[in-house]
């Protein structure tokens, strides 16, 4: 692709760290100083009191459903609009994701719609922050806290969001990140949990460890665990990126202000919405076809956007209607209407902190040109 999807934004300062772990003569390449000095700084940057890093967000949020004792005949209210690993991590643990349909603005769950899912077996509320857009967060802890059910944020893709001042994370019992190399910062492979509840964030170490207790002998497991650590290369480029974060929110603000201003009045196109009171960490940059137009239309669309060199991608396909799911859970084509309505209409632009003028230039004339033939 001549103008890719995603590129991590990655400056020799990153690269630097990463390479002085390599020529640390100690050489710890494990659990060492990077690792304890990501966690610090990350968790003093999403108003929490604790960090565990890992090897992934799936690994995080797998760790908090099993941190909260969420297993075999519980149900977990969720988003079919999402990454599938926020409702896999449920799986995990033999629990039921049961969804519940999405605002068409937002596109993160709707709270309205929520109480009528609730049953004796529900045990938590898991809400995604979509794109980097808070969910509605206020909303959704009165009800978590009117029928005693966990909340859970999954912050993946909104590191630097922040709703009425309030930072995504710091939403719920636990929130999680992801540091995929698509992320407004990366450690490669990578995610970590942020929590106020010191016995959650122990159990997420431990059980990131290989099930060892604080302090236990290295071959002393306390309970079952898991190989979900970070390593200190990893956590260097992740303190390192950290560290510019405001730098990287801003340029990503200015691209997504670019495609906006250049795409506004597009006949057919509706552009993404933000609320009110929503500071956006932008976490990739979605445009959707209006309802007139069909799955096909996109398809046609993003198969031609490709062909030109421009990177592009339906994001997200409802995770009711994947096939694993349809097989689980019985799911099926309109179960959740304005979820697959949506899914079926959205067009990934080529989205990254270094996305050039004339590159966003290249890729709007593109987009309007496939919109003209699609007409």
């Amino acid at each position: 692709m001549r103008i890719p999807l995603a590129r991590p934004d990655i400056r020799e300062s990153d690269i630097e760290a990463v390479t002085a772990v390599l020529r640390n003569p100690e050489r710890r390449l494990s659990l060492g100083p990077r690792l304890e000095a990501f966690e610090h700084e990350l968790a003093a940057a999403t108003d929490r009191e604790f960090a565990v890093a890992v090897s992934s967000g799936t690994s995080a949020l797998h760790l908090v459903i099993r941190a909260l004792d969420i297993g075999p005949g519980d149900e977990v209210i969720t988003t079919p609009f999402s990454f599938i690993a926020s409702s896999n991590c449920v799986l995990f643990v033999r629990a039921t994701p049961v969804f519940v349909d999405i605002e068409p603005e937002t596109l993160c769950l709707d709270p309205e719609r929520i109480e009528a899912a609730i049953t004796p077996r529900t045990k938590a509320i898991l809400a995604v922050d979509v794109f980097g857009h808070p969910a509605d967060w206020p909303a959704l802890e009165r009800i978590a806290d009117r029928h005693g059910l966990a909340l859970i944020d999954d912050s993946a893709e909104a590191l630097g969001s922040a709703l009425n001042g309030r930072r995504c994370g710091s939403f719920g019992r636990a929130g999680v990140f992801g540091f995929y190399p698509n992320k407004q910062i990366t450690t490669g492979e990578g995610g970590a949990v942020v929590t106020d509840d010191p016995h959650l964030a122990e159990l997420c170490r431990s059980m990131s460890n290989q099930g060892r207790g604080d302090g236990s002998d290295w071959l002393s497991h306390v309970r079952l665990g898991y190989n979900y650590r970070l390593d200190e290369m990893s956590a260097a480029l992740g303190l390192s990126q950290l560290r510019r974060l405001d730098a990287i929110v801003e340029d990503r603000a200015r691209v997504a202000g670019r495609y906006a201003d250049a795409l506004a009045g597009t006949d057919g196109i509706v552009l993404p919405a933000v609320a009110d009171g929503v500071r956006m960490s932008w976490f990739v940059y979605v445009v959707r076809l209006a309802t007139e137009f069909s799955e096909a239309d996109r398809d046609a669309i993003l198969e031609r956007l490709s062909e030109r060199g421009i990177g592009c991608r339906n994001y997200f396909a409802p995770i009711h209607l994947q096939p694993f799911y349809r097989q689980q859970l019985g799911t099926k084509d309109g179960d959740f209407p304005v979820a697959e309505s949506v899914g079926a209409r959205t067009i990934a632009l080529p989205f990254y902190s270094e996305l050039r003028e004339d590159q966003i230039e290249q890729v709007v004339e593109a987009l309007k040109e496939e919109m003209e033939r699609l007409r």
